[in-house]
């Protein structure tokens, strides 16, 4: 089962016992922001794309954003497409609703938006659909091995 993955993954950092566990559903911003009692901006969403040369990769940005679709071609140079369910948990381990950036296949390369930096801690999911991890900003960077930070999404409306 994927968040037993990710437990076991926390375990070299030392944080695994900080996993949290729901009796309802944290597939969504919104229900995350439920289960947690948080404002949704604080939930950190993974969002998983494809690659222009096959492959996937992760954004993840503030609860309230979205990709800017400009912004990701520039970086990257092509179009953002989303995975379909069936991609995702293949490429990256973790059914969606449970996406998250740890426990990865190697090739999966993760990007942080920067409409994370304004919190303090953000919450990420944890491998499940009713499960996160409250984490700053810089442990977010560490222990999900990110490339970067960049400038990707915009606010949604």
């Amino acid at each position: 089962m994927s968040i037993e993955k990710v437990k076991k993954y926390f375990e070299s950092y030392g944080v695994q016992d900080r996993v949290l566990e729901f009796d309802v559903s944290s597939a969504t911003v919104e229900l995350a922001a439920a289960a947690l009692g948080t404002e949704g901006a604080r939930i950190a969403k993974t969002i998983s794309l494809a690659k222009k040369e096959g492959g996937c990769m992760l954004v993840v940005c503030a609860g309230d954003y979205k990709i800017d679709n400009r912004k990701f071609k520039d970086k990257f140079g092509f179009k953002a497409s989303m995975l379909s369910h069936d991609d995702a948990l293949a490429m990256t381990g973790h059914a969606v609703g449970g996406v998250c950036p740890f426990a990865l296949p190697e090739d999966v390369e993760v990007y942080l938006d920067e409409s994370l930096k304004r919190f303090d801690t953000v919450f990420p999911a944890a491998g499940s659909s009713n499960s996160a991890i409250e984490l700053s900003c810089d442990e977010l960077f560490e222990f999900s091995r990110a490339v970067s930070w960049e400038d990707l999404c915009k606010p949604r409306e």
